[in-house]
């Protein structure tokens, strides 16, 4: 009897708090937007089930040393293993060949980081300190893995609001972009038909990720690790000798490391850390980012077509934001409602990849410059 009494008392039940049960619920609400609305699943279902697990009482998964999902969290994202593993996968699945084809649309990629940098200073102004503000402000990127790894390095405490944060909205895409878009553009400016692009060879193809990598790191080196990963699984891509490796980093890998990036992000995200009125602002903030980011692309596909007689069709500027390959997908959606027979998604892969491109050298810079 007195066993029983002894294992009663030291259940977690004993130690339950209210805060650790709204944490359920967020957890179950994640989950459900997975499942029932196909929100990011792959990301957000191990996500919303880390959020539970960690705010079970007394199980210890987060214990620094022993628990499980601390050595997940410790091993895969501390130590800056997963995100660069998860960019491998992303270069072996991305064609640069529209952004070869025209390499102009490569600063409407540029234009759109313009989301992350208003963003670090707007968070300034409500608060954060330096390291916070670039973790909040790279969500504007719509980039997950890139927002992991700079809050890993530079503001842990976020990692998982911000992770959330970020692929929620790059779950939102279709929601969030089409009214900016049509707001920002006039039905003639939708209708706009791209000049077709010129035939990428083998050669450039082959070519592009080795010259990337030389240039992007020795110009700013603290995004070696995402970047040189990224070219890699492009040019597993592009080499057309390594097939088996290419399927692997394309497939098997990536799914094998996206668990073991969800479930510990979403460990992150105990009560204590996350049930903050900071946490309010941070999700308002990834969204200003994102809707700055999708306006500062359009404006400057504008901008351009001041100076130029080839005109761009303004929407590509939207995809500026690397949620790959959603945003190319909205910017042909939206184009194809101006003018059935126009199809922009090829052409909006360009900024597409650029904007994976510029994300991670935002977090290079912030990562130079606020990394101690």
């Amino acid at each position: 009897m007195h066993a029983l009494s002894m294992l009663f008392q030291t259940s977690g039940l004993f130690a339950l708090t209210p805060g650790m049960v709204v944490m359920w619920i967020i957890g179950l609400v994640l989950i459900y937007l997975a499942i029932a609305k196909s929100y990011e699943p792959l990301l957000l279902l191990p996500i919303g089930f880390g959020i539970i697990l960690v705010n079970l009482p007394l199980a210890g998964l987060m214990t620094p040393h022993e628990g499980l999902l601390w050595k997940f969290y410790q091993y895969g994202i501390h130590w800056e293993i997963i995100p660069p593993v998860i960019f491998l996968g992303l270069g072996a699945l991305t064609d640069f060949g529209p952004l070869i084809a025209n390499p102009r649309l490569i600063f409407l990629g540029a234009g759109a980081q313009a989301g992350v940098y208003v963003t670090f200073f707007a968070a300034q102004v409500l608060g954060f300190d330096l390291q916070e503000a670039a973790t909040i402000g790279i969500i504007g990127g719509a980039d997950g893995p890139t927002t992991i790894f700079l809050a890993a390095n530079l503001a842990p405490q976020l990692l998982g609001v911000c992770a959330v944060a970020a692929y929620s909205y790059m779950a939102l895409v279709p929601i969030i972009q089409p009214p900016v878009m049509k707001l920002l553009t006039s039905e003639s400016e939708r209708k706009i038909r791209m000049k077709k692009g010129r035939k990428v060879t083998r050669l450039e193809k082959l070519l592009f990720p080795i010259v990337s990598t030389f240039v992007i790191i020795l110009l700013v080196p603290a995004s070696a690790p995402l970047i040189s990963m990224f070219m890699l699984g492009n040019l597993f891509r592009e080499s057309g000798v390594v097939e088996r490796l290419n399927k692997t980093a394309q497939n098997e890998l990536m799914n094998i490391v996206t668990i073991f990036l969800g479930v510990p992000v979403g460990a992150t995200m105990n009560a204590e850390n996350f049930l903050r009125p900071q946490v309010i602002f941070v999700f308002f903030l990834g969204l200003f980012a994102f809707v700055i980011a999708t306006m500062t692309g359009i404006l400057l596909a504008k901008l351009m077509n001041l100076l130029s007689k080839n005109k761009i069709n303004p929407l590509l500027g939207a995809a500026g934001v690397s949620a790959v390959p959603m945003a190319a997908r909205v910017v042909h959606k939206v184009g194809m409602e101006a003018d059935k027979k126009n199809y922009l998604l090829m052409y909006a892969m360009g900024p597409n990849v650029a904007g994976v491109i510029g994300t991670v050298i935002a977090a290079g810079i912030f990562l130079t410059l606020l990394g101690g």
